[in-house]
């Protein structure tokens, strides 16, 4: 049986990894300090910190008028939920869940 457990902290992990990231780099937008390159805010939503980072753009206002990123986190997001549940149904209909 896969170990859920372990996927869920990790989702939780890389979200909270992806929003501190995000609330940085608008930290660092209105400080004048170095940006995070937008490649990286990207990076933490394929690698499944997506709710984060889309929740704090929203939370804090940052990249919300950006299109790329308006329409890209949901849409990886989108796309991770059904390859989960792809990878869910192959896994019971062979009888392993």
């Amino acid at each position: 049986m896969p170990n859920v457990q372990g996927v869920v902290y990790y989702l939780i992990a890389v979200s909270l990894i992806g929003a501190v990231v995000c609330i940085y780099d608008k930290l660092a937008a209105r400080s004048g300090w170095q940006r995070v390159p937008e490649r990286t805010l990207f990076f933490w939503a394929l690698v499944g910190g997506g709710p984060g980072v889309y929740l704090s753009m929203l939370l804090i206002r940052h990249k919300t008028l950006h299109r790329s990123f308006m329409w890209g986190i949901p849409a990886i997001m989108i796309l991770q939920i059904a390859i989960l549940f792809g990878i869910y149904n192959i896994l019971y209909s062979r009888g392993l869940l």
